[in-house]
């Protein structure tokens, strides 16, 4: 395939402020890499740039057809994408893209095929990768290739997954993803002018691109990336029947879905079953000791905390669900990361799941399974049981992160950034509004009036019981 010229005419964005931690001291990395100044370039939370995507009309219609065949396809189709952001333009030539989701994939366009100038569309998540189409390497936006962008399915306050990761960062949990407002644009070359979709989630992508910009803190990029979902088997770290582990081929649904090198599936495969193993068979002293050898525990702790001060109850404890396990070798041994995803259904979008049917009022110490789960294992120790306590004490209560002071004059501000931005040609979601999402069980939460059904208000409740 001959490969199309690739113009790059400006990246120049202003770096992002350092986060304030509620007076937690959180170690930096020695000095900013060019991994640190390209993340925060491209993931700027001051700015909200505009991404277009350029398709021809024949691409268009294949991507509809591939859905209508199999919605689940991961295919990447050949588009131009040019991100506008400060007055400046980068240009990346024959990129793909393609749709991404589960439950909340969508086909983008009603009509069988494209209906020139005058489609019916409909948002849906893509996912862009600028290198697809090239032999070897390919353009980059700074040095980031991959990036995805999500439409704020069942969020009409526009803001819980923004909120839920920006929270991680301010709290030291370095291992969240970056993701910040921007408008997307789609031209099909047969349209006379772009379609306006509307306000979207620019999200940071998790593969090597993350890895290598993350390389100091977890010591290697080249280690072994699960990603671990409720798919096909419960991802709970508390079963390891070899159905539950397969490498990612677009085809199969394993709970345990291996993302790296499928040579090394085998070594990756044993170095989890381990971990799975004797987080449930070893007890007592054996445990602490050895959970301490291979996890920065107190990361995790601290990541829980988030986890819980936001209501994620389709999570690794509560649901065996939605998040990545990052293995490094080390010596003989490994060291394991735990990496916090897909925060969306939070801030009182509850649902009848797990051992929850409340996510504002559940006990944050029964937050989801106890049987030789991780979580359940870790407050057994008193003093990490008191360290999880007093971090979402340090989040929730008075002053705090996740306060409903804080909280609320953090979202208001993200909303009226982007609040003349939202009203887009697909018709949907036109407007900010109040609301948890339509189908959960919890439909009186809020998370900005002042009031007894305030789900920052509720929380910092249950926290305050905790002893």
């Amino acid at each position: 395939m001959n490969l199309r010229r690739l113009l790059i005419i400006a990246l120049a964005v202003p770096a992002i402020a350092g986060c304030r931690t509620g007076g937690i001291d959180v170690p930096q990395p020695q000095g900013p890499s060019k991994w640190d100044k390209a993340i925060s370039e491209f993931y700027d939370p001051s700015v909200i740039p505009e991404i277009h995507i350029h398709i021809s009309e024949d691409e268009w219609n294949r991507l509809l057809e591939e859905y209508d065949k199999d919605s689940n396809n991961s295919e990447y189709f050949h588009s131009d994408i040019n991100i506008v952001r400060g007055g400046y333009v980068s240009s990346v030539q024959d990129a793909g893209i393609r749709l991404r989701g589960n439950t909340s994939r969508r086909r983008p366009e009603s009509s069988k095929k494209h209906a020139v100038n005058s489609a019916d569309w409909h948002h849906c998540h893509f996912s862009v990768n600028t290198h697809k189409f090239y032999e070897k390497g390919g353009p980059e936006f700074g040095k980031i290739s991959r990036f995805d962008l999500k439409w704020f399915k069942d969020d009409p306050s526009y803001v819980r997954e923004i909120y839920c990761y920006d929270l991680f960062r301010r709290f030291g949990v370095w291992t969240a993803i970056n993701s910040v407002y921007s408008r997307l644009y789609l031209k099909v070359s047969s349209d006379t002018k772009e379609a306006y979709f509307g306000v979207y989630e620019l999200m940071e992508h998790i593969d090597e691109d993350y890895l290598k910009a993350r390389s100091e803190r977890f010591g290697s990029s080249d280690g072994y990336l699960w990603k671990c979902r409720h798919s096909n088997g419960i991802a709970d770290l508390t079963n390891a029947d070899d159905r539950l582990f397969g490498i990612d081929d677009n085809v199969h649904s394993y709970a345990y879905e291996y993302k790296s090198d499928p040579e090394s599936f085998s070594k990756a495969k044993d170095m989890m079953k381990d971990f799975i193993q004797k987080t449930g068979t070893l007890s007592g002293s054996s445990f602490m000791s050895w959970i301490s050898s291979v996890m920065d525990v107190d990361l995790f702790l601290r990541t829980y905390a988030v986890n819980v001060a936001v209501g994620m109850w389709d999570d690794f404890w509560n649901n065996g669900n939605n998040y990545y396990l990052y293995f490094v070798p080390s010596g003989g041994s490994y060291k394991v990361y735990f990496i916090p995803f897909d925060y969306d259904n939070t801030l009182g979008t509850s649902l009848d799941c797990g051992v929850q049917s409340d996510a504002g009022r559940q006990d944050p110490y029964r937050w989801g399974r106890s049987e030789n789960n991780l979580m359940t294992k870790l407050l057994q120790n008193s003093e990490w049981k008191v360290a999880y306590r007093d971090y979402l004490r340090q989040l929730c209560l008075a002053g705090g992160l996740s306060s409903f002071e804080e909280a609320s004059s953090r979202i208001r501000g993200w909303q009226g950034m982007i609040r003349d931005y939202v009203s887009n040609d697909t018709g949907e979601d036109m407007t900010i509004s109040d609301r948890p999402a339509p189908w959960g069980n919890h439909g009186e939460y809020r998370i900005l009036s002042d009031g007894s059904d305030n789900f920052f208000k509720v929380k910092a409740a249950a926290v305050s019981a905790m002893k």
